[in-house]
């Protein structure tokens, strides 16, 4: 795919790839000893535009090594073919609800993509007198999408915490994020889908192994949780959460959590380093606010030094975090550090390509960021 030349933007700032800044945030007392600062790992790299001109984009998947799909926040599926954006958009999702933080969101691949060529989409969408998310099912036309199926609905949405980023995960089941809503104190109710993380079967119905009976809570006790991966080769999920913002608790408090099957995340109970029995703790903890907003674990050998780390893009700290796991326990996390990318702005999703770049969106046009020309951008990181 290649770019014109007044489009490359190289960074010397993130030439040794995220040891510009090393993050401060305060990190779980459990976890404290453990997690330090990267050090220096001497790739070259370098970060380039490799489009523009959306509008917030949400999520990013690779249908194959010459299109990608792109959820904008105000209902457009597009398309982008050998780095081109493509004028016409796959399908307007003329009923999506947009008015704050809402809107189209989460985009997901089937794991039989490549021979059924399903997809899934979360949007929010104007229910009468409430707002909420679904999750409906499509199969990927190519300029359009057909047969429509409606997997899961009324998950409670709101202006603001609503999720909804969607994924499949190593054991083929739907693994789907909610935000509280507004309704945090229901975050700890496992009767409802506010503020949880939820698991189904591709065609909506609920495993029969879900840890609460004819249930599709996987875990409970979030409060806006936004991103989701699983360690490569196992069934050890980690999300991102964003923390209270003043209104709801202390400023700060945004998390990195290793979920476990039916596990209580504390939320609106305890936040930040507070803990109580029965409840999990973060595994990294981030004061002042980062604003989280994906999740990646990169698999490829193509970037030297950052295969099996955690990648997620901070819409507030305008930067991605890389976290170290170890590799011989996957639940312990070794260290991590963040890249300052100020100059670019809000990051929100962050994926890996085919050709083992890994691309990241702005979000620089959602209200809360300064727009910039062409914005907003999706980039990637190559080696160099």
């Amino acid at each position: 795919m290649k770019l014109k030349p007044n489009k490359i933007f190289i960074y010397p700032a993130l030439i040794l790839f995220f040891n510009v800044f090393s993050c401060k945030a305060d990190t779980p007392e459990k976890s404290e000893n453990k997690v330090s600062q990267i050090q220096d790992t001497s790739v070259s790299i370098e970060t380039e535009i490799f489009v523009e001109n959306l509008y917030v984009p949400w999520s990013i998947v690779f249908t194959d090594k010459d299109r990608m799909l792109v959820t904008e926040r105000n209902g457009k599926l597009r398309a982008i073919l050998n780095g081109k954006l493509q004028e016409k958009p796959v399908k307007i999702f003329e009923d999506v609800s947009s008015g704050g933080e809402e809107g189209l969101m989460g985009l997901t691949l089937d794991p039989d993509y490549q021979n059924n060529n399903l997809l899934y989409v979360s949007y929010a969408y104007d229910n009468g007198d409430i707002l909420n998310v679904k999750v409906v099912r499509y199969k990927d036309e190519g300029d359009n999408l057909s047969g429509e199926k409606i997997i899961i609905d009324g998950i409670p949405a709101e202006k603001y915490h609503a999720g909804c980023r969607i994924k499949f995960g190593p054991d083929g089941k739907l693994y789907i994020t909610t935000g509280d809503a507004g309704e945090r104190n229901l975050a700890q109710d496992k009767n409802n889908l506010y503020g949880k993380i939820l698991r189904i079967n591709s065609d909506g119905t609920i495993p029969s192994d879900n840890p609460f009976p004819e249930n599709p809570v996987w875990s409970f006790g979030h409060r806006n949780p936004q991103g989701i991966d699983w360690f490569p080769g196992t069934d050890i999920m980690y999300s991102t959460e964003h923390g209270p913002s003043g209104f709801d608790g202390p400023g700060g408090g945004d998390e990195v959590n290793i979920i476990e099957k039916g596990g209580n995340y504390g939320w609106p109970v305890v936040s930040h380093k507070n803990s109580r029995d029965g409840m999990i703790s973060p595994a990294l903890e981030f004061t002042p606010a980062i604003a989280p907003a994906s999740g990646l674990f990169y698999k490829s050998d193509s970037i030297p030094g950052y295969k099996n780390n955690f990648f997620f893009g901070c819409l507030r700290g305008r930067g991605i975090v890389r976290v170290v796991v170890n590799e011989n326990n996957p639940r312990e996390i070794v260290s991590f550090e963040k890249a300052d990318l100020s100059r670019i702005g809000r990051i929100r999703d962050i994926a890996e390509g085919p050709d083992g770049a890994i691309y990241f969106s702005t979000s620089n046009r959602d209200g809360r960021g300064t727009e910039k020309d062409g914005d907003d951008k999706i980039y990637r990181i190559i080696k160099k």
